[in-house]
């Protein structure tokens, strides 16, 4: 009887279980999995800091200079990357990958 009991328990919790292992953040960078926030500060490699601004199906990125510019998602139905002509931005947890047309692409993180 008790048997059965554990083995009815084991089953039900088999799943719980597998849910909470494959949403656990990974062991080396914890942070790597966090999403994009509506609007985020990003500080670069060269020392330069931007804002880049999610939009949803593209994104506003503002430079250190004020000027900005919205790159539309690249393919249209993800979420992580953007561009158009010769700039474009990949997101990946807290970086972001900048490059501009004729530049060295640039890490930034936020």
């Amino acid at each position: 009887m008790a048997l059965g009991r554990t083995f009815r328990v084991t089953l039900a919790l088999c799943p719980l279980l597998t849910t909470i292992a494959c949403n656990a953040p990974k062991a080396g960078n914890p942070l790597a999995d966090s999403p994009q926030p509506r609007t985020a500060t990003y500080t670069c490699a060269d020392g330069a800091r931007i804002t880049i601004e999610n939009l949803g199906t593209s994104v506003r990125v503002l430079g250190p200079d004020g000027a900005s510019e919205d790159l539309p998602a690249s393919p249209a139905n993800q979420n992580s990357r953007f561009g158009e002509a010769h700039d474009a931005i990949v997101i990946d947890g807290r970086d972001a990958l900048v490059m501009k047309g004729g530049r060295t692409p640039l890490t930034c993180t936020r």
